[in-house]
């Protein structure tokens, strides 16, 4: 599968991309008004990166406790229900006089929450699509939330405006409302891909499994740390422009859009793995600039080219499909989405910090430095992967469990 219109024409990938979609604008848009309110009314860097970020710390409470149930529940009916408790969260958050500690503490349980939809909407996607359309249609995602973001972040800044932080929540509200409904009345019911209960123990087994094999430990680092760090230099616009976090964050998304683009799309199979450790540099490498307390117009072309490094994951996540049993993808894809976004949390509490402490364009700095330390300390582990994988056929035990064994009980969910 290697083209937009074959992908559209597979049953359930048009309303399935809606529904990601839908909910990717409410995010972005209820993620700004957040950041403006806390910001508005602490004037902290730091929280202010919190309240957009912050709930992804959540996820590893989610990814601890909740994983298991990613490939144990029915996906229709976790993905409406999901999508209602967001749309309830967000009116929550909207009450005027809301304490600040209740509104953080509505971010982490929508956080925790939220572990679980990563999992399920991705196993999902496994299932609609066939194997060799898993990049294609996951770069259309990638490329829909760019485009989600650039407008979310647009049309949210001219809501702020306009309606107040408050009125943009209730936006947001009602467009996971609407991605309830997409979901509900658009997907088919489908049983759960796995047998059994799902329990924290059944996480903690499965997620051992997981990282018991070194090539899939190396993917996961490389998908969580580095981009993790630089989501953190992005946790910073509104304390380094305030008039113009919205123009950041959209030419941010639209670096993505195109960096998605061409990697999902136009680039040959011979040429992907040639590409992963350039585009994991270029990251964090235009960060560096920030030190210097660029203009705006420097920092937009810093913003879009690092963005375009956002499509090493792709890369990534089509070796760790290869690495992964069919049974367990939700949850690895689930583990996968939790750690990124725990990592997000994690950088923009570290950028947030250092921002406190001296000021956002160098706190935005230092995390891409430390971002592209950590690029460069994982890329041996990944060009050891690779090359213990040549001439592994689709069919071998390698492809399965990336370590040589063959499936054994111990390594599927009962």
């Amino acid at each position: 599968m290697r083209t937009y219109r074959e992908l559209f024409r597979t049953p359930e990938f048009l309303p399935f991309f809606t529904t990601v979609s839908v909910q990717v604008a409410a995010q972005t848009a209820t993620g700004l008004a957040l950041g403006t309110l806390v910001y508005a009314s602490t004037g902290s860097p730091l929280l202010s990166a919190l309240a957009m970020f912050g709930p992804s710390l959540a996820q590893v409470a989610g990814a601890l406790t909740l994983l298991s149930a990613a490939d144990r529940l029915p996906p229709r009916a976790t993905l409406t229900g999901l999508a209602l408790l967001f749309a309830l969260g967000t009116g929550v958050q909207a009450v005027p006089g809301l304490p600040l500690w209740a509104l953080f503490a509505v971010l982490l349980g929508l956080g925790v929450a939220s572990s679980l939809g990563g999992g399920v909407r991705y196993g999902l996607l496994n299932e609609i699509l066939p194997e060799r359309g898993f990049l294609l249609g996951r770069s259309v995602l990638n490329m829909s939330v760019g485009t989600m973001q650039i407008l979310g972040f647009a049309v949210g800044g001219v809501l702020v405006t306009a309606l107040s932080a408050r009125g943009t929540l209730l936006v947001g509200a009602g467009l996971y409302a609407v991605a309830a409904a997409l979901a509900r009345f658009g997907l088919t019911a489908r049983p759960p891909r796995a047998t059994g209960r799902a329990s924290v123990r059944e996480t903690w087994r499965t997620n051992a499994v997981l990282w018991s094999s070194a090539p899939r430990r190396s993917v996961y680092l490389a998908l969580w740390v580095p981009n993790g760090l630089v989501v953190g230099c992005e946790s910073l616009y509104i304390a380094y422009a305030p008039a113009h976090a919205g123009l950041l964050f959209a030419c941010g998304a639209l670096g993505m859009l195109a960096g998605d683009t061409l990697v999902g799309r136009f680039v040959p199979g011979r040429w992907r793995a040639r590409l992963g450790s350039p585009l994991r540099l270029l990251l964090a490498a235009p960060y560096l600039v920030f030190a210097l307390n660029p203009a705006l117009p420097v920092a937009v072309v810093a913003v879009v080219l690092a963005s375009v490094g956002f499509s090493a994951s792709l890369l990534l996540q089509e070796r760790l499909m290869a690495l992964t049993p069919k049974e367990l993808s939700g949850h690895a894809l689930g583990l996968s989405s939790s750690g990124m976004l725990a990592m997000q949390g994690v950088g923009a509490a570290v950028a947030g910090s250092v921002a406190q402490l001296t000021s956002p364009a160098t706190g935005m700095a230092a995390v891409a430095a430390l971002s592209l330390a950590v690029t460069l300390a994982l890329a041996p582990g990944l060009r050891a992967g690779r090359a213990g994988r040549a001439g592994q056929g689709p069919g071998s035990p390698g492809r399965l469990h990336g370590d040589g064994s063959p499936p054994t009980k111990e390594t599927t969910p009962s």
